[in-house]
């Protein structure tokens, strides 16, 4: 004998689910960035000084392992978990704005990839690097590194988490 499903009890109302660990970790990337610039710009300092010595090298080791590693992935993650949804949208200005952050993610790879060779010389404690193109270059790569996360942090994050913070509690209004 088969019986007939009982309907389930309404769920308690909860408070909003807390900011995703993704988020904590796209803003931890942030000050990591802005931490590694400012050491590229000691760097750059300390070789005037003193050459690619022992600190100068491992001061570019750390910068190259950030560069090519948890820069390139935090990118890589916005363009996965965060533009999406917003691009989705119909919001016409935030549409501009991530294509604006996607513009700089080509932007900052492409300065990068200039930079980078300059940096893994004085990792490796060679002296053909070049300090007057670094001097150059560092001041446009910071500067659009630090717009482009102002813009993250401002106006596209928050309409993100939003948007996230919606979805969530509109599952959990469901279920």
């Amino acid at each position: 004998m088969t019986t007939a499903p009982t309907a389930r009890a309404p769920r308690p109302p909860r408070p909003p689910a807390p900011a995703l660990p993704e988020f904590d970790t796209l803003d931890q990337a942030h000050r990591e960035a802005l931490q590694m610039l400012q050491a590229f710009e000691q760097l750059l300092a300390h070789l005037h000084d003193n050459g690619p010595d022992a600190t100068a090298q491992a001061s570019a080791q750390r910068i190259i392992a950030f560069f090519n590693g948890a820069g390139r992935t935090h990118h890589a993650d916005e363009e996965r978990l965060v533009f999406p949804p917003l691009l989705s949208g119909t919001d016409v200005e935030m549409i501009q704005h991530v294509r604006r952050l996607q513009q700089d993610h080509g932007w900052l790879e492409e300065d990068w990839r200039e930079l980078s060779p300059q940096v893994e010389a004085i990792a490796k404690g060679y002296n053909w690097y070049d300090l007057a193109m670094l001097r150059l270059a560092l001041p446009v790569f910071t500067a659009l590194y630090k717009e482009h996360i102002a813009l993250e942090e401002s106006m596209v994050y928050p309409e993100a988490r939003r948007r996230r913070q919606a979805e969530l509690h509109g599952r959990d209004a469901k279920s």
